[in-house]
């Protein structure tokens, strides 16, 4: 019977998802006990605290998603996951542009730069992934996916300040397997996958995983004629487990992803009025070059970029992991190599003319990790103590050019016809950037669990990090005629005036290293059986940061402000209790955390309207906090039906923030000489003057909801079809996320609206088979994915919207 019940759960957090592969190497005493338990209700078995245990034994907030149930709900990406776990978020303009948050927290939102950390890793098989690009390829033969919740630098081998993405795959096995999966959809949707899995010989097994997927793109460009942001995914994944002995493992493992699509276009949302004079403005500068957009409704999906788009993405690597049984504990080694390779072209103006008619930045990057842990459990003592290192390099040469219609749009018009308005001095106007990064990282960690007594643990940890950035950034401008444009001969021609208004040449060697300890300290106390109240405190931090985009124009010289070529390490203090019980002969689960999270120098990336940063530059906020309340409830009501529901109250505010760069409606104007308080009394007014920087103290943090919930339910019947006996099943699954703001400095403009997505599955299933219809996004809700402010202060804010209504069908046999 409660075999059954583990294909009613289409997702689940920490107390809502049944035992997985993924826990093939749990002690046999947990073991043991989950074998007890599933006579009552569903166990989950987690590595989250680098030994195996079931999740309500767990004293920290986690979130547990099986791979079927991944596949069950379309969610086949860390992007698409956040639509199960509600205090994930997830926003992405391009693989590379792509921000993984945990409670508002992680990494700056919007435009991403190599010179800062991760605060959400990405672990796949133990195997740290530092680039976020990771994010947006699909999940190869995943068992399960750990969400943990709050700071983990004393459990990981890399630091992480807001939680952590634990990916498993499915293992090789000494018994032979396999499994084949097809989905068709509308917007010529396709997907494959497929794996292998089974002895070599008595000591050695192999598995292989593929997958593939392509889709059609969501906008259509009319001046290409084609659609654009499509899906082209491809991927395979080999390991090769030798197992001379019960003691002693040896795992190599290889994969190899690329992505191709024609990506990633905006379309249209709005105008908003900034300080600039009105003949300045958007509007303005479109109708005096005869342009007018192909929709002003973002939902008609229409575009009219003019630049070439691309996303080429290639990810992959290495690893070899030992597990071997060495005294009273395991000693665990994990060594790997990865790449990345970025390939991107984009069209940064937002619109059809010829401003910005070339974008792009390709990068190429190599990691390098070795990480040592040894595990010891015992009666009374269990500790993990661990030594990480870490090296990485990324080169990126980049080019940004102006277009033919860059002088009209960004320069002030005149009638002298010998001004630069009139002669077109920004056409073929060209940055050339050429920069590296090497990053390197090694920590001491550890935690001890000490059990005082059957029912109290008191459990410390520590750790002792030393990173060191370097980078190298050199840009050099070129004039339409190919002449390079020095910005520092003066005085300057109007013309070379004009040019080194968008670019000037920089050249910086940003370069700096520290030393950090940081802790935690763990109460947990089983008030009953079924009943764990937890209390932690973690101090915690993010290592230093470097800008490697450029640096912003100082706005009383002009000239780049060398000042904020780095920024200070985030310093974070994190509170957090928590209650999970068990219930109704453990068919119900309810967990409940609260937290408070207070970050000294939170690292930001901030944008301030000019070409020369476009892509943004990082800064510190003097102080920032996350706070909120989560609740997750599963039920089991039998073996007919189950349900579940998640939610999460999350405030997340700059509490200090005094030197932010202004939001686009404080923006445009002429500068006040001091900083001034964000008064949005004067937004969108023409013609006035501009706060040098603004005090967004109080705002919210961007890209975080207040509210977040998700929910699901699934009825199945026995039926015999076709001489097969298996189960009819009806599933519904739903997010709900509320309003949030788009811009490092929330604007009126970048508001997005709270939306809420319902997805329905129905199929039949039974031993080693799957047949299932599906519909996301059913009710074919208009949302905005994201939004972003064009260069230049002209008040256009462009958009991606979220996927239409899609529907299909799955078809999945196993063997």
């Amino acid at each position: 019977m409660i075999a059954r019940f583990l294909l009613l759960a289409g997702v689940a957090s920490a107390s809502f998802i049944a035992s997985t592969a993924s826990a093939q190497d749990a002690a046999q005493p947990v073991a043991d006990s989950a074998e007890q338990a599933t006579a009552r209700g569903e166990v989950i078995i987690v590595t989250a605290r680098r030994r195996a245990e079931t999740a309500q034994e767990v004293p920290l907030a986690i979130s547990v998603i099986r791979g079927d149930s991944i596949e069950a709900t379309g969610n086949f990406n860390v992007v698409k996951l956040q639509q199960l776990a509600p205090t994930l978020q997830v926003y992405t303009t391009n693989p590379r542009n792509t921000s993984v948050n945990i409670r508002g927290l992680g990494v700056p939102f919007g435009l991403t730069s190599d010179g800062f950390e991760q605060g959400v890793g990405i672990y796949v098989d133990d195997v740290y992934n530092s680039r976020v690009a990771a994010a947006t390829f699909d999940f190869l033969d995943v068992a399960q996916v750990e969400v943990l919740r709050g700071p983990q630098g004393t459990l990981y081998g890399k630091n992480t300040t807001a939680g952590a993405i634990n990916i498993t795959t499915n293992q090789p096995t000494f018994d032979f397997e396999g499994r084949a999966e097809l989905t068709v959809g509308n917007l010529n949707y396709k997907q494959a996958k497929a794996a292998i899995s089974g002895p070599l010989s008595d000591t050695i097994a192999a598995r292989i995983a593929v997958a593939a997927t392509s889709r059609r793109g969501t906008i259509y460009n009319v001046t290409s004629d084609r659609w654009i942001n499509e899906q082209d995914n491809l991927g395979i994944r080999g390991q090769l487990l030798f197992k001379p002995t019960d003691n002693f493992s040896l795992t190599l493992s290889g994969d190899y992803s690329k992505q191709d699509p024609e990506c990633c276009g905006t379309v249209f949302v709005r105008v908003g009025r900034t300080q600039r004079v009105l003949t300045r403005q958007y509007d303005a500068l479109a109708a005096a070059q005869g342009y007018v957009v192909p929709s002003r409704n973002p939902y008609d999906r229409l575009t009219d970029l003019d630049s070439t788009l691309n996303a080429g993405n290639k990810i992959g690597g290495v690893s070899a992991r030992i597990k071997w049984d060495v005294g009273p504990g395991t000693l665990t080694s994990v060594t790997a190599w990865r790449f990345w390779d970025w390939k991107p072209e984009n069209d940064r103006d937002f619109t059809g003319l010829s401003v910005v008619s070339k974008s792009q930045n390709p990068s190429q990057q190599d990691q390098y990790s070795q990480e040592f842990r040894y595990n010891y459990e015992s009666q009374k003592i269990d500790f993990v103590v661990g030594l990480f290192g870490f090296k990485q390099r990324i080169d990126t040469q980049g080019t940004e050019q102006q277009g033919a219609n860059a002088t009209k749009w960004s320069l002030a018009p005149s009638t002298d016809p010998n001004n630069v308005y009139n002669r077109n001095v920004l056409n073929g106007l060209t940055a050339t950037n050429t920069q590296w990064l090497k990053s390197t990282s090694a920590a001491l960690f550890g935690q001890l669990s000490w059990k005082v007594t059957d029912t109290l643990t008191i459990q410390p940890g520590a750790r002792i990090n030393y990173d060191k950035k370097s980078g190298f950034y050199e840009r050099i401008v070129t004039d339409g005629a190919g002449v390079v444009v020095d910005c520092t001969a003066l005085p300057l021609s109007s013309v070379r005036s004009a040019q080194c208004g968008v670019y000037q040449g920089q050249r910086t060697n940003p370069s700096d290293s520290a030393w950090n300890f940081t802790y935690d300290f763990n109460v947990n106390y089983k008030v009953a059986p079924d009943i764990l109240a937890y209390a932690t405190y973690a101090k915690s931090f993010k290592t230093l940061g470097i800008n490697q985009n450029g640096l912003p124009l100082n706005s009383s010289t002009n000239l780049p402000d060398y000042s904020v070529g780095t920024v200070k390490p985030e310093s974070v203090n994190h509170f957090e209790i928590g209650l999970k019980t068990q219930f109704w002969d453990r068919r119900a689960t309810f967990n409940l955390t609260a937290f408070r999270t207070d970050i000294k120098n939170f690292q930001a990336t901030v944008n301030g309207g000019q070409f020369g940063t476009v892509r943004g530059y990082l800064a510190n906020a003097d102080k920032v906090r996350s706070q909120g309340i989560e609740a997750d409830f599963k039920v089991v009501v039998s073996d007919r039906f189950t349900a579940y529901a998640n939610g999460a109250y999350t405030d997340a505010k700059y509490k200090k923030f005094a030197n932010a760069p202004c939001p686009p409606e404080l923006s445009g104007g002429t500068s006040q000489p001091t900083n001034q308080p964000a008064d949005y009394s004067n937004a969108g007014v023409p013609n006035t003057l501009s706060p040098r920087a603004c005090d967004i103290s109080g705002e919210r943090l961007p890209g975080v909801s207040k509210w977040a919930f998700s929910y699901g339910a699934e009825y199945n019947i026995p039926v015999t079809l076709l001489d097969k006996d298996g189960q009819l099943y009806l599933g519904v699954d739903g997010n709900y996320r509320s309003h949030w703001n788009s811009n490092a400095s929330p604007s009126i403009y970048t508001e997005v609206k709270g939306y809420a997505l319902t997805n329905f599955r129905a199929g039949f299933r039974g031993e080693g088979f799957d047949i299932f219809g599906w519909v996301r996004n059913a009710f074919d809700v208009n949302y905005i994915e994201n939004l972003q402010v064009a260069p230049g202060n002209t008040g256009l804010i462009a958009g991606q919207p979220g996927d239409p209504q899609t529907w299909g069908g799955t078809i999945k046999f196993s063997f």
